[in-house]
């Protein structure tokens, strides 16, 4: 399954988060409340020309690729980011009690997303809790730490949105976090995985920590329809 990984959002589109895709037979996205991702085969050369005829001006949309693409006719290029895709390759479960990490809801949703704003963990709107399992650690009423999942791949889980506020690092909150994912997706009989940007040497080195390694390159255009 970890071949399907090489284009993980259109096979997340496709099976474990098809009740959030829309598109035809051969492109796929999400609402862009819930994300900006688009996804089509890798060989189908056509993808972006049919999101261009789908989408209005200004439409805004991220697309991931293991390789460099030239931007497509009618894409504004907003920007790039080099990253590195890392699939769990830990062994065993993870049995960790995690007192102060609780669910978030609907009712959180404002400071998640103020939250992902101050730190930039990647695209987050008011509709990706939609993707579940949103945890946090607050201090008192106040969201400082979250993380969540994003693609679902067959077997595959992607943690994403793994975000401390500034005046809070160095407490552990990511780490407590990390794991508290981790348990939840193994005890599920799935594969964590998880995208940082390649020049993230703060998060790579937790990751690797954790027991993350490396799976390959993967590129990310933030892109405006003209």
């Amino acid at each position: 399954m970890i071949e399907l990984l090489d284009n993980p959002v259109y096979n997340a589109l496709l099976t474990g988060d098809k009740p959030l895709s829309f598109g035809d037979n051969h492109v796929k996205y999400f609402q862009e409340e819930v994300s900006p991702y688009v996804g089509f085969a890798h060989e189908y050369e056509k993808g972006f020309e049919n999101l261009h005829e789908i989408f209005t001006t200004g439409r805004k949309i991220l697309y991931a690729n293991p390789s460099r693409i030239q931007i497509p006719a009618g894409w504004l290029l907003q920007q790039e980011i080099k990253g590195l895709q890392f699939v769990y390759k830990g062994s065993g479960q993870i049995e960790i009690d995690f007192p102060n990490i609780v669910p978030l809801s609907y009712e959180h949703v404002p400071q998640m997303v103020q939250l992902a704003k101050l730190t930039k963990p990647g695209p987050f709107d008011n509709k990706t809790i939609d993707f579940g399992y949103y945890f946090g650690i607050f201090d008192l009423d106040k969201l400082v730490a979250m993380t969540g999942q994003r693609l679902h791949v067959v077997n595959c889980t992607e943690i994403s949105a793994v975000c401390t506020h500034p005046n809070y690092l160095g407490r552990g909150y990511a780490n407590s976090l990390l794991q508290h994912q981790l348990q939840i997706i193994l005890q599920h009989g799935q594969l964590p995985f998880l995208h940082v940007r390649e020049d993230n040497a703060r998060a790579i080195s937790l990751y690797e920590r954790l027991g993350f390694e490396v799976s390959r390159p993967m590129n990310f255009y933030f892109m405006k329809r003209q």
